[in-house]
């Protein structure tokens, strides 16, 4: 039994490492056939691992969410909220477009009931909601931008991007144009 479940680890492991490689390589469409050859297991292997395609993503990109996670809670008590929040939103909006398929792993699927949360945006939303909160008592958001709303900006501005000749230029140039509004103050 113990073997098992060490081969199993094993399994796990080998599978995700070549995942990693395949998403940089091809994006949130890698092939899961590809990656169960890559990693010497049947495909009926890798769906134990990760039932679904998001599941898998979730997995790769575990990792940068954390990190993610970590620079909210590092922002949430800084002197600025304002600042702190756009501090965040630059490090999603870099984290977004520097890794393919993040984007993906980031979209809300509306389709899907409430037993299937988007597990990476929900993490993101527990560390970013005080930052989110801040910045809106401060006044520099208002009251009704959620986090999810600021996950979507930044995933559609990935997307958007990811074929552009330099994504993260781009990406950052279009952050900061929403940031700014399109209309001036009159």
């Amino acid at each position: 039994m113990t073997a098992q479940r060490a081969d199993a680890r094993r399994n796990y492991a080998r599978i995700l490492a070549v995942a990693e490689e395949e998403v940089a390589a091809h994006g949130a469409d890698a092939s899961l056939e590809q990656i169960a050859r890559t990693a010497g297991v049947g495909s009926a292997t890798v769906r134990r691992h990760f039932p679904n395609r998001r599941a898998l993503l979730e997995a790769v990109f575990s990792e940068r969410i954390q990190a993610l996670c970590t620079r909210a809670e590092e922002l949430a008590d800084a002197d600025d909220p304002r600042a702190a929040l756009l501090d965040w939103l630059n490090a999603l909006t870099a984290y977004a477009t520097s890794a393919r398929g993040m984007a993906d792993a980031l979209l809300q699927d509306r389709t899907a009931d409430e037993d299937h949360v988007n597990a990476c945006s929900a993490r993101l939303s527990g560390a970013v909601d005080p930052l989110l909160h801040r910045a809106a008592l401060a006044g520099a958001v208002t009251s009704d931008v959620t986090t999810a709303d600021l996950i979507s900006l930044v995933t559609g501005i990935a997307l958007a991007t990811e074929r552009h000749p330099d994504p993260a230029a781009e990406a950052s140039r279009l952050l900061a144009l929403t940031v700014r509004g399109v209309s001036p103050k009159g």
